[in-house]
């Protein structure tokens, strides 16, 4: 049995409720979307607030963080709210405007920039589309881990640098055989897993929190995280940041890698002890990283980081942009759509989660 407790949750985006257990509206739930105007059409384009219109009595009115109080008429009423990025926190202020909310439909991934005791204390179901935002940080992290084992970025860097073009002898790993390894096995964790299935390779993984019969069931073998970085061609971390995550992977870890292994971060900076990953790659020029994210976010133009040779900064851009958004926002028009057939609700979150999740 997984423990409940595990800073890596082994799935952190499809906690079941069961709609039947809540009330079911008896007419067309009165609606709104609570969103910045700058991120309204991003999310919810026409497609997706059509079908919001067509399954809720929506109000027209766009209640923005700058305008929701200015619309008592409009809150009072409001049942549902679709919201996003942006989202105001819940506070007795906010709630005590929505006095009949009862669900919160939010299309981005964590729940903890709005979140309150006050919220959980009203009952206030939340279901939120971090399931949606993994995907592109699946296919993200797929796409890097096969450049990593072909030596792509190092070989493209030299050769700009050099003008001339490798040895066609240059060690690089190689799709075929290799193995990769990825920390944690949430929600971004198992779907990596799942779409290397595709490729031959090995794939083992670091979760303290997931059993060995559930890692046999994703097609991983588990390993410790030392045992993760020694063997392993390419490291992916994919790791929630909280209390137990912080600074977890250290300059030994880095250095202990294979000769020409790469290190992957798309999670959060702080999750690595960003001053020992710069050491580790100074002393190992073979090694290489690629981090969509740094702590802080972005690096100050003096950083050090800018000046490491062996490393490459992409500006956290492995989850949902532009278009990608909007599967957020399907995700919960589906979840919308599940709550009025009386269907279990999949990406419910509960306070309960807040502890363990991203």
């Amino acid at each position: 049995m997984l423990n409940t407790a595990s800073p890596f949750p082994a799935d952190t985006t499809r906690s079941t409720v069961a709609a039947s257990a809540m009330p079911r509206p008896a007419q067309r739930p009165r609606a709104a979307f609570v969103v910045a105007e700058s991120l309204f059409e991003r999310i919810y384009g026409p497609d997706q607030r059509a079908a919001v219109a067509a399954m809720t009595d929506l109000d027209p009115q766009l209640l923005t963080p700058e305008c929701w109080r200015d619309h008592p008429d409009v809150t009072r009423e409001v049942e549902w709210i679709f919201s996003t990025w942006s989202m105001p926190p819940a506070t007795e202020e906010f709630l005590a405007a929505f006095p009949r909310l009862r669900t919160i439909f939010y299309a981005a991934g964590t729940v903890k920039t709005f979140a309150t005791d006050a919220l959980w204390e009203r009952g206030i179901v939340v279901t939120s589309a971090l399931a949606a935002n993994a995907v592109p940080v699946a296919e993200f992290t797929v796409a890097q881990i096969v450049l990593a084992l072909k030596s792509v970025w190092p070989m493209a860097l030299q050769i700009r640098q050099t003008r001339i073009f490798p040895h066609p002898e240059i060690p690089t790993p190689g799709v075929f055989q290799s193995t990769v390894g990825l920390i944690s096995l949430g929600a971004i964790g198992r779907l990596v897993a799942e779409y290397l299935q595709h490729y031959d390779l090995h794939v083992i993984a670091y979760d303290p929190y997931v059993s060995e019969a559930e890692a046999r069931r994703l097609g991983v073998g588990l390993r410790s995280l030392d045992e993760l970085f020694a063997c392993s061609d390419v490291v992916s971390c994919h790791a929630p940041l909280i209390d137990e995550t912080h600074r977890l992977i250290r300059q030994q870890h880095i250095e202990s890698m294979k000769p020409h292994a790469t290190f992957i971060n798309t999670a959060r900076g702080a999750i690595v002890d960003e001053p020992g990953l710069l050491a580790a790659l100074r002393n190992r020029p073979d090694l290489f990283a690629l981090l969509d994210v740094t702590s802080p976010e972005p690096p100050p133009p003096d950083s050090p980081i800018f000046d490491v040779p062996n490393l490459i900064l992409t500006p956290h851009i492995a989850g949902s942009t532009n278009l990608e958004c909007r599967r957020m926002a399907d995700y919960m028009i589906e979840e919308a759509a599940r709550l009025l057939a009386g269907e279990p609700l999949r990406h419910v979150v509960t306070a309960a989660d807040l502890d363990r999740r991203a």
